[in-house]
C-alpha cells in the first residue's frame, strides 16, 4: 500500500505545481500586454505632440514704430509733402505732425525777407516748443545758402524749394509770407515783413488751445 500512497501524493503535488504555474504565466502575459499598450499610447501621444506645428508669435511693435505710425495717422494733409533741406537732407512734412509750426517763405534777393530775418531768429530761439521751418524759393541753392549765412539763421531748418512744391502745397504765392500752423492742421497766413512784436503776437495766438 505504501507505494500506491506515495505515487498518489506525488501526482497531487505535480497537479498543484502545474496549476500554480499556469496562473503565474497568465499574470505575466497580462502584465506584458498592459505594458505594451501603455508604451503604444505614449508613443502615439508623443508623435501627435511632435507633429503639431509650433504656435507663431507676432512681435510687438517698438516704441519708434508706434510713434512713426501715430505720426503718419495724425499728419494733416498740408504736411503730406517731401522736400530737401539746404544741407541736402531728406525732409518729410509729416515729421512736423503734432507740433505747432511756423513756415517762413523767403527768397534770397527779397529785401523784406532780409529785414525780418533777425526777428525770426530771435523768436525761434524764444519759442522752443514751436518748429520753425524756412522755405526758400525763386532762386538758386547757392544764393539760398548765402542768404542763410548772411542772416545768421543757420539754426533753423531751411528747405530748398526751387520748384515751388511746398509753396503750392501751402497756398503761398509770394515772399515774404508766414504760415502759422496749429497741431490740428489749421493755418493762419500773414504777409511780411513782420516785426518781432508782430511775430510774438502771432506765436501767442498759435499756442492758444
Amino acid at each position: 500500500m505504501f507505494p500506491v500512497r506515495t505515487a498518489a501524493a506525488m501526482a497531487a503535488v505535480a497537479l498543484l505545481a502545474a496549476g500554480c504555474g499556469g496562473a503565474w504565466q497568465g499574470e505575466a502575459a497580462s502584465g506584458t500586454a498592459s505594458a505594451s499598450a501603455t508604451s503604444t499610447a505614449t508613443s502615439t501621444a508623443t508623435s501627435t505632440l511632435t507633429a503639431s506645428p509650433a504656435a507663431s508669435v507676432t512681435p510687438l511693435p517698438t516704441a519708434s514704430q508706434e510713434a512713426e505710425a501715430a505720426g503718419k495717422a495724425s499728419a494733416p494733409a498740408a504736411l503730406e509733402f517731401s522736400a530737401r533741406t539746404l544741407d541736402g537732407e531728406a525732409f518729410q512734412g509729416a515729421s512736423l505732425a503734432g507740433r505747432p509750426v511756423v513756415f517762413w517763405f523767403w527768397a534770397p534777393w527779397c529785401p523784406k525777407c532780409l529785414s525780418e530775418a533777425p526777428a525770426v531768429k530771435a523768436v525761434a530761439g524764444k519759442y522752443s516748443e514751436v518748429a520753425f521751418v524756412g522755405v526758400a524759393g525763386l532762386d538758386t541753392e547757392t544764393a539760398m545758402k548765402e542768404f542763410v549765412q548772411r542772416t545768421g539763421t543757420g539754426n533753423l531748418v531751411h528747405l530748398s524749394d526751387a520748384k515751388g512744391v511746398v509753396w503750392t502745397k501751402l497756398g503761398v504765392s509770394q515772399q515774404s509770407t508766414f504760415v502759422f500752423m496749429k497741431p490740428d492742421g489749421s493755418t493762419a497766413i500773414a504777409s511780411g515783413p513782420l516785426s518781432r512784436d508782430k511775430l510774438d503776437e502771432h506765436l501767442r495766438e498759435l499756442l492758444v488751445r
